[in-house]
């Protein structure tokens, strides 16, 4: 059975850094395209980053480029996003994403 758990959210000031994991479980994360996605309340989900199963590849939303970095690790079957220099429109869930499995959700609040 797959399971993705996210981790890492929490409150943090405008300007400040969060690092979020998805650990996966019961599936290797080895040649898989992963993904994480926000949803704020009211709104729809929306794509935030991926990570893609060519080497080096990773594509972002506009709104984070710049500010967020999505990576890898392989030996601990991990998803990280650091989030640098956060805003208050980036308060949401963050959910990842392996083919049609998705967490259940780690929430950010970016607020003084």
């Amino acid at each position: 059975q797959v399971q993705l758990v996210e981790s890492g959210g929490g409150l943090v000031q405008p300007g400040g850094s969060l690092r979020l994991s998805c650990a996966a479980s019961g599936s290797s994360i080895v040649a898989k395209d992963i993904d994480w996605y926000r949803q704020a309340p009211g709104k729809q989900r929306e794509f935030v980053a991926t990570s893609g199963v060519r080497i080096n590849y990773v594509n972002y939303a506009d709104s984070v480029k710049g500010r967020f970095t999505i990576s890898r690790d392989k030996t601990k079957n991990t998803v990280y996003l650091q989030m640098n220099s956060l805003k208050p429109e980036d308060t949401a869930v963050y959910y990842c994403k392996m083919e049609n499995y998705w967490g259940r959700g780690t929430q950010v609040t970016v607020s003084s």
